[in-house]
C-alpha cells in the first residue's frame, strides 16, 4: 500500500519504484543509488530503513530483494562525477539513471527525501522519511548501503592505510588522521573541505560537505 500522504494512491500506478541512496556524506568513494520495484506477491520480511538494521541483517536481505523484486538497479556515481557536479547534483543524476535503467520500466518513482531529479523517465514524488514509510524505498536503501559498503571494503584492499573497511569513507577521527598523514588517494572527493585542506587548497566546500553529512 502507498503511504497515506502519497500523491498517487493505488491503483493509479502498478509498477512503483522506491529510490534511495547511500554515501552522500563520506569524504571518499562513490555515492550509490538503488531503485527497486517490489513484487506484492513475493513479500520480503524484515525490510526496514537500512540504518536501523545490522550489517548482518542487511547482508541477509540483499539477495532476497534481488531475487524477489520485479526489477532493481544499483548505480555508482564515482568521485570524479561528484567533484564535477557537486554531491547534490551527482546524487540526483544517480537517481535519474537508476530509475531509467529499470526493466520493466517504472510507472512511478517514489524518492526518499524532499527533491525530485530533473528529466525523470516516469512520474515521480518525493517522500520525506520514505525509508521508514515505504517498503520499496526500504529495499532500495538496503541495496544501496550494502553495495557501497562492499565497494569500500574492496577499496580498502588497495588503500589499507586509510581504514576504508572500518569507516566506509566517513570523516571519523581515524580517517581524518590518515588523510592528513598520507594525503588524499584517488578516491577522495576533492570538492569536500577536509580533503581540500589535506591537499593544501583554499576554499573547501564546507557547505556542501555539511549538508551532505546531515543527509546520510
Amino acid at each position: 500500500m502507498p503511504p497515506s500522504d502519497s500523491l498517487f494512491p493505488a491503483p493509479v500506478f502498478r509498477l512503483v519504484a522506491g529510490v534511495d541512496e547511500a554515501g552522500r556524506g563520506p569524504l571518499a568513494g562513490p555515492v550509490t543509488v538503488a531503485a527497486v520495484i517490489l513484487d506484492p506477491k513475493r513479500r520480503i520480511n524484515g525490510l526496514n530503513d537500512s540504518k536501523q538494521l545490522s550489517e548482518a541483517d542487511r547482508e541477509k536481505l540483499y539477495p532476497r530483494i534481488i531475487e524477489r523484486a520485479i526489477a532493481w538497479r544499483i548505480e555508482f556515481v564515482d568521485r570524479e562525477e561528484i567533484d564535477r557536479l557537486n554531491i547534490f547534483h551527482a546524487t540526483m543524476e544517480g537517481m535519474r539513471r537508476a530509475v531509467a535503467a529499470l526493466t520493466p520500466a517504472a510507472e512511478l518513482a517514489r524518492i526518499d527525501g524532499n527533491r525530485i531529479p530533473a528529466r525523470m523517465s516516469c512520474a515521480a514524488e518525493a517522500l520525506v522519511g520514505g525509508d521508514r514509510l515505504d517498503r520499496a524505498i526500504m529495499a532500495a536503501s538496503i541495496l544501496a548501503k550494502v553495495a557501497r559498503d562492499r565497494a569500500m571494503v574492496e577499496m580498502h584492499a588497495h588503500f589499507p592505510e586509510y581504514g576504508f573497511a572500518r569507516h566506509k569513507g566517513y570523516s571519523t577521527p581515524e580517517h581524518l588522521s590518515a588523510l592528513m598523514q598520507h594525503g588524499p588517494c584517488e578516491h577522495h572527493r576533492r570538492s569536500f573541505a577536509p580533503v581540500r585542506v589535506a591537499l593544501g587548497l583554499q576554499g573547501g566546500s564546507d557547505v556542501e560537505h555539511d549538508e551532505a553529512s546531515s543527509l546520510v
